[in-house]
């Protein structure tokens, strides 16, 4: 038997694109949205009246490519741009009654998809994948 491929980094560049598209294709069967766009409705979701920094800092994303998101979902009447009560030169964002329709239109198709990595991965391997990625993805330290 072949010895595993251990070159973990490859290995979850390959898996991530992998994933992204097959999810991609779902959110945009049932919502009409991306993962892309999934991601910033959702951090809007959590975090509402949320500047335009934070959401690209939320997203690991650079400013400028935020603004073009950001302006993406504003013509497609998802979210919502309000001039922030504190901060004189950023906007606070909300989701718009669309914006929030379509959460609930492809929160099913994310459960599944958890479902089916779940029943991929088995349990302890799902929530020890789930550990581990956020301490890569989150963690304070740069992991090597």
């Amino acid at each position: 038997m072949p010895e595993p491929d251990e070159r973990l980094y490859f290995l979850l560049q390959r898996a991530a694109h992998r994933l992204r598209t097959i999810a991609d294709r779902r959110c945009l069967a049932v919502a009409g949205i991306t993962t892309a766009q999934l991601g910033a409705l959702l951090a809007v979701h959590d975090r509402p009246g949320i500047t335009q920094q934070q959401l690209a800092r939320t997203l690991g994303l650079r400013e400028s490519a935020v603004t073009a998101l950001v302006a993406r979902l504003i013509a497609a009447d998802l979210i919502i741009r309000d001039p922030h009560p504190h901060e004189h030169r950023a906007v606070a964002l909300h989701l718009s009654e669309h914006g929030a329709a379509t959460l609930r239109a492809v929160r099913p198709e994310i459960d599944r998809f958890n479902a089916e990595l779940r029943a991929v991965l088995g349990d302890t391997a799902f929530t020890q994948t789930a550990i581990a990625l956020n301490k890569l993805a989150y963690g304070d330290s740069d992991p090597v």
